[in-house]
Order: structure tokens, then C-alpha cells, then sequence
């Protein structure tokens, strides 16, 4: 007996979370056929607190086996987009229709949606069920903070004014668009240290991006770049302000910076590459930078979270890197990597760098369920 207690007593100390999560929680998955929803499955697969006991996709896979329906009715082929194996516990589970999903069975919903459906779809559910969402449907309300895991943790409080303001019971808590998530999370440690007065940013962002459907036509990408991908830059220049702005008195206010930005298609599979110039109230200095983001990726306060990864921040010497085939899996994809850390010429005080993140991993479900432990952590859900 005293043996057992004392077993107990050593776990806890190895994982003081242990007590919080004993219970799993029933989650169901929203879109899960597509691309973004097969990274939620990966992500599920053998998760400590998330047990994945639904999933929902279209009228078209509804009725069938997962990985049944992940196969084109006309061609045969497989559309299953990740490069691990299709796990073994989703394999033949039935795909619901949405409307077959009784929200009030589950603890939390993850949704990999359109915009257009996501509008109508997410508030059903928020009425009596949190509900984390890839989608940019919600992004912008007045009442929804735009999450990330230890950079805005402040804003989860306005949740609460959300689920008083529309009366409901769950709540929408939104992930940024991929490419503003690895451009906040490498500005996050320099505005804490030196201050920002304005970004300029250039992405080369991944096919994967884009979806399947309708996607990028190969023949429109090889051996070329797309200099336009609708709605990308507003989203990134709104969201990344709003992410780092503050919360105070029931709102955020918006960050005073100028953010700037071209968002391009590149012929990568996964991972965004983001070359960013930054305009800093304080002098600042390569050596300088790189410390502030090692301490910040050090100290985050969300260490210890099952889907964080060992540094938030890796930042290369090496000035041929970041690379999206050397680096889309530092860290499992939940990393941001920075290199070529240089004076910018043009501003007073200023840096520039080379980013990359992965956009289908940290960028999407993965930190999704990165967003879900913290907020489990907090006791949001």
C-alpha cells in the first residue's frame, strides 16, 4: 500500500497535470476528410486527454467507412494527404453527416471547414459546446479572440464575455490563418523586448495551403510562382495586430504596429517561408534578436502541454536555412524556424529574417489541439 501511494506521489511530481486530465474528454471532429481534417486524426491518435469518438464530413462520405471515404469515387485513388500511415482506430469508423452530430455528447468540437459553412455550422454547436475552429468565419468579431498558445494567452478571457454577449453555453475559439501564426509567434519576443513600429512581410506559402479542393492546378504551379492568393494578406495584416494586441475592458485593442504584406504560391508541398522585415521602436541587433527569442521559446508558459514541442522557437546560424525540406519536421512540424537574422539598412532600428513554419501542423490541427490542452489547462473546457 505504501508502495502504491508512494508511486502515485512520484508521478505526480513528474507530471503535475496528471490530477487536471485523469478524465478523457469526448471530442468529435467537423470536416474530417479533408486535408486539414486528416491532420486532426493524426494529431488525435493516442492523445492523453482527447478521445476522437465522432467525426463528420460531407453528404458525399457520410454513410461510409473512413478510409472509404477518403477514396475518389472516380479515379480510386486515396486522397489521404499526410505521410503517416492512416491510423488504425479511425480506419473504419463510420463517417457522420453534420446534422447526425448532437453537440451536447461531447466535451469539445474540433471543425476543419469552409468559411461559408463554418458561419453556419459553429454557432449550432457553440450554443452548448466549446468549439475550436481552422476556419476564418469567426476571426474577426468583436467578442472572438484570434488564439495562440503562449503568445495572447490573456485574450482566452474573452471567451467569457462571448458566451454572455450570444447566450451560449460553448463558445468559438478560432486559430489565425497559417501565415500569420509563424510571423506573430517570431514577433512576439521582439515586441516584449524592443517594441515594433511596422512589419513588411513576403510569404512563400505551400500548395497544401490551399486545400484540395479547389486547390492549385498543377500545371498552373510548376515551374512557377502565384504573386496573389486572395483574401491572404488582409487576413494577415488584421489578425496579426489583433493577436498581438491588448485585452482590456471586455475588447482588444489592437496593436498600434503597421503591418504590410505579399502572399505568394510557391511549388512546396507543406510549410510557409516568410521573409519579414521589422521596424523596432528600440535598437536592436542580430545577437540581441536571437537571444530574445531563445529566452521567450525557454520561458513560454505553456510548456509541458502534450502537443508542445521542445523549442517554440528554433533559430538557425546556418545561412542557408530555414529550408521547407529540412524543416517542416523540427519538432514534429510544431516549431517556427527562424534564420538569416540580419541589421536591416533602410530603418533606424530595424531586423530582417527568414521564417518557417508548418502551415497543416502548428499552423492548423495541431495547434488546434495545442489551443484545446491549454484551455483544458485552464479549466475553459
Amino acid at each position: 500500500m505504501f508502495l502504491s501511494y508512494f508511486v502515485l506521489y512520484k508521478i505526480k511530481i513528474i507530471n503535475p497535470y496528471l490530477s487536471l486530465f485523469a478524465k478523457m474528454l469526448k471530442v468529435a471532429l467537423i470536416g474530417s476528410t479533408g486535408a486539414v481534417g486528416q491532420e486532426f486524426v493524426v494529431a488525435l491518435n493516442n492523445h492523453p486527454w482527447f478521445e476522437l469518438q465522432d467525426i463528420a464530413s460531407s453528404e458525399r462520405s457520410a454513410g461510409k467507412k473512413y478510409a472509404d471515404a477518403l477514396r475518389d469515387t472516380n479515379s480510386g485513388i486515396l486522397r489521404w494527404h499526410n505521410r503517416e500511415r492512416i491510423p488504425e482506430y479511425i480506419h473504419d469508423k463510420i463517417v457522420r453527416r453534420v446534422d447526425e452530430i448532437d453537440p451536447t455528447k461531447f466535451d469539445l468540437i474540433f471543425t476543419a471547414l469552409e468559411s461559408s459553412d463554418a458561419m453556419i455550422i459553429e454557432p449550432k454547436f457553440a450554443e452548448t459546446t466549446p468549439v475550436i475552429s481552422t476556419a476564418a468565419a469567426f476571426r474577426y468579431e468583436n467578442d472572438v479572440p484570434i488564439l495562440i498558445p503562449g503568445i495572447n494567452d490573456e485574450h482566452i478571457a474573452l471567451l467569457d464575455v462571448q458566451k454572455r454577449k450570444r447566450n451560449w453555453k460553448g463558445f468559438i475559439a478560432p486559430l489565425p490563418n497559417c501565415t500569420t501564426t509563424g510571423l506573430t509567434i517570431s514577433l512576439k519576443p521582439i515586441l516584449d523586448t524592443f517594441g515594433i513600429k511596422s512589419i513588411f512581410m513576403t510569404s512563400m506559402q505551400a500548395l497544401s495551403g490551399a486545400g484540395r479542393s479547389p486547390g492549385v492546378v498543377a500545371l498552373d504551379i510548376i515551374d512557377n510562382v502565384i504573386p496573389y492568393i486572395p483574401k491572404e494578406e488582409e487576413k494577415v495584416q488584421v489578425e496579426t495586430k489583433k493577436i498581438l494586441g491588448k485585452f482590456f475592458d471586455a475588447s482588444i485593442i489592437p496593436s498600434h504596429m503597421k503591418v504590410s504584406c505579399t502572399c505568394t504560391r510557391v511549388p512546396v508541398i507543406d510549410g510557409h517561408t516568410e521573409a519579414v522585415f521589422v521596424e523596432t521602436e528600440k535598437a536592436i541587433d542580430p545577437d540581441s534578436a536571437k537571444k530574445s527569442m531563445l529566452q521567450f521559446s525557454d520561458s513560454v508558459k505553456i510548456k509541458g502541454l502534450p502537443s508542445f514541442p521542445n523549442e517554440y522557437i528554433v533559430v538557425h546560424d546556418d545561412p542557408t536555412r530555414p529550408q521547407p525540406r529540412l524543416d517542416r519536421e523540427i519538432n514534429d512540424g510544431m516549431a517556427t524556424v527562424v534564420g538569416r537574422l540580419r541589421t536591416d539598412t533602410v530603418f533606424d532600428n530595424g531586423i530582417k529574417y527568414v521564417l518557417f513554419s508548418h502551415n497543416e501542423k502548428m499552423g492548423s490541427a495541431k495547434g488546434a489541439v495545442l489551443m484545446a490542452e491549454l484551455l483544458k489547462k485552464q479549466n475553459i473546457i
